[in-house]
């Protein structure tokens, strides 16, 4: 039997590179939106830099928007579950300036 007769309907394989797999660390996130699409900028900022870099631009529908949104919120709440609530103190840190001095966006 081949590998497609033996996949169930409806189930998608889902490969991942190594590069890919390695992950990026990111310590912000940016959205932004226009009517038809969400961008989210994953930036990892360094204490002490002058900058700080996009490390990876997703761009999606809003309806898979909600979707993310939906999963990270039943995310969380089984993370909770398990080992607590997730504080959101920001550690007495001034809030992060949203402009980077760069224009604002819009699609």
């Amino acid at each position: 039997m081949s590998d497609q007769a033996e996949q169930k309907e409806g189930q998608l394989n889902i490969e991942i590179s190594e590069e890919i797999a390695d992950g990026e660390y990111s310590n912000l996130a940016i959205l932004t939106h226009s009517h038809a699409e969400f961008v989210l900028d994953f930036i990892k900022i360094v204490p002490g830099a002058p900058k700080a870099k996009v490390k990876s631009r997703i761009i999606m529908t809003p309806v898979h928007a909600k979707r993310l949104m939906r999963a990270l919120a039943e995310n969380i709440g089984k993370y909770e579950q398990t080992y607590g609530e997730v504080k959101d103190n920001n550690n007495g840190q001034p809030p992060i300036p949203m402009n980077f001095g760069g224009p604002t966006t819009q699609a």
